[in-house]
């Protein structure tokens, strides 16, 4: 899996930091979404996936296999 994040939609709200840690941060300067693992796996993967759901801004997203990033997941 890979996750997708447009920090220009992200409001801050932290659902995401509060929901996968491994995977998401806020930044402490203006409190949006940093990534810290874009491709996690195991149950990490799975908090990703529930965080992309909580996200209220819509900022965060799954991003479909492709050739390029299939082998990367």
């Amino acid at each position: 899996m890979r996750i997708g994040v447009d920090r220009s939609r992200c409001i801050g709200a932290g659902m995401c930091a509060l929901t996968a840690p491994e995977v998401f941060d806020q930044d402490t300067a203006d409190g949006r979404v940093l990534t810290l693992d874009a491709a996690p796996a195991g149950a990490a993967a799975e908090a990703a996936r529930r965080a992309v759901g909580l996200c209220p801004s819509g900022a965060l997203s799954e991003v479909p296999p492709t050739r390029e990033n299939r082998d990367r997941t």
